[in-house]
């Protein structure tokens, strides 16, 4: 095996570890707002500072990050063939993925850190 095909394979992995860890926690957000959503936005707060919520939600964020950015390497590579359309591309979504990971990052620190 090249080491061509070997990237290959260890990214195919890497987007099914990370889409199968996205399914299941968000089956987790979508029962738990189906069954015991939040009225105000303080009962959200708390919840979402809950020790397993909040590691949960830790891991959620870059593992979605870092599936968007395989799928879209991947979209990249399949269908768009000129080399400076390509780069351009992903140069902008790794931006838009680096920005709207410090975003929830933060968002998710600042809920933690003045939840009392």
């Amino acid at each position: 095996m090249n080491s061509r095909q070997a990237s290959g394979l260890k990214a195919w992995f890497m987007q099914r570890l990370t889409a199968a860890y996205l399914a299941v926690f968000s089956l987790y957000l979508i029962g738990h707002f189906a069954y015991a959503p939040a009225h105000h936005y303080s009962d959200l707060i708390q919840w979402l500072v809950t020790p397993a919520v909040f590691l949960g939600m830790l891991l959620f964020i870059p593992l979605l990050l870092i599936h968007a950015w395989i799928g879209g390497r991947n979209i990249a590579i399949d269908y768009l063939k000129p080399f400076t359309l390509r780069l351009g591309f992903l140069i902008l979504f790794a931006a838009l993925l680096f920005a709207s990971g410090l975003w929830a990052g933060q968002a998710l620190l600042r809920a933690h850190f003045n939840a009392g």
